[in-house]
């Protein structure tokens, strides 16, 4: 799904900051703080992916960072740069799982206090992991706009510096060291790069640098069916609030993307791709298959991306390259992803068929299916 048009320099609601161009981000990317809690993670081929599909797939596995998420790079960066003043106040989040896991482990190596606002509904999991490296959680609200609602509310009752989870420069360039790392990985030819979206600051990063270095590589973005803010709001040439948003991608799952992703996006990314939950399913599998790893959704979505791409445009003999950006999955999420794994890959599939409840009507229904096995 092409991007219709550019939109450059899209106007700033008044007493916003002034965008910063593609040199100045650069800039911000080479030189951003990142190290000192991420890791320089490896660029993978993908051995069964690229033979299946007749091109080389290559894996960058942010999945292995220490929080098992890209998320601690624009955390950190972020706060680092922060003043004295402020990280003796403190920040706040608002974040269901790796943000808040990225801003509790900043927080944690800068010796500053962490409040993370989470709703209810999260998972002990991520509760665990983020009171396990220090930060102070408070749960609010069976949703993220309820979280950051109240986070806001905290954040003017106590002095706290928000840090948000994508709409920010300094988080932007943060994970844009994602792309500096991928160019210096593999100095080759680079076909594309398939990058999940939910608020936009992954991509946003990864764009601003791939399109100021190496401006022949398409950047690709991956949104679900159901959490497609971004497609939509680029197509609309404004942003585009969604009324709701499928928690299946829990890590993509955005209402309303930000105002400097978008502006970024616009101007940037050639190339849109929408999978689904059987898709993202399938990807699941796939990854397992080629690193015995296991993904959460949203960082699957690049390999679904990849797959959904290169049937669609009958292509062989490319090299591509997906994010793989999260492994924050649920243990009780396996049984299911396992069944639509499946039907992703076109191996099942499911009926919902009627039937006359008489004597003789099933073995009539299976008499038709023929000899395919029935569960």
């Amino acid at each position: 799904m092409a991007v219709p048009k550019r939109i450059a320099n899209l106007p700033k609601r008044g007493g916003a900051r002034t965008p910063l161009t593609a040199a100045e981000y650069l800039q911000k990317i080479l030189t951003a703080r990142v190290y000192d809690v991420a890791v320089e993670t490896a660029l993978e081929r993908a051995p069964g992916l690229s033979a299946r599909l007749a091109c080389n797939v290559y894996l960058k596995r942010e999945d292995t960072q220490p929080v098992f998420s890209f998320k601690l790079r624009g955390a950190y960066n972020k706060m680092v740069h922060l003043t004295k003043a402020q990280l003796k106040r403190g920040v706040i989040c608002a974040s269901a799982g790796n943000h808040a896991q990225g801003v509790a482990l900043a927080a944690n190596r800068l010796g500053c206090k962490a409040v993370i606002v989470m709703p209810v509904t999260t998972p002990t999991l991520k509760i665990d992991a983020v009171r396990a490296l220090g930060g102070d959680v408070v749960l609010h609200g069976d949703s993220y706009s309820d979280a950051y609602l109240h986070a806001m509310h905290l954040k003017a009752d106590q002095g706290l510096t928000f840090v948000h989870p994508f709409d920010d420069p300094d988080v932007i360039a943060g994970q844009g060291t994602i792309a500096m790392e991928i160019l210096r990985q593999h100095q080759g030819p680079i076909d594309a790069v398939f990058v999940a979206i939910g608020g936009g600051g992954l991509i946003s990063g990864i764009a601003a640098y791939i399109k100021t270095v190496r401006p022949e590589i398409k950047v690709i973005g991956v949104q679900m069916t159901d959490s497609d803010a971004m497609l939509r709001s680029v197509h609309a040439g404004k942003r585009v609030q969604l009324a709701d948003v499928g928690l299946f991608s829990d890590g993509t799952a955005v209402k309303l993307v930000g105002e400097e992703t978008f502006r970024l996006t616009c101007e940037l990314v050639d190339d849109f791709v929408v999978v689904d939950t059987d898709a993202a399913c399938a990807a699941i599998k796939d990854v397992f298959q080629d690193t015995r790893s296991i993904l959460e959704p949203a960082g699957a979505l690049g390999v679904a991306a990849i797959k959904e791409y290169s049937q669609h445009h009958q292509v062989t003999g490319k090299t591509f390259v997906a994010i793989t950006c999260g492994a924050n999955m649920n243990f009780d999420r396996l049984r299911f992803v396992a069944e639509r794994a499946e039907v992703g890959e076109e191996r099942e599939a499911l009926f919902a068929v009627t039937i006359p409840e008489e004597r003789g009507s099933f073995r009539r229904f299976c008499e038709l299916l023929g000899p395919r096995a029935v569960t």
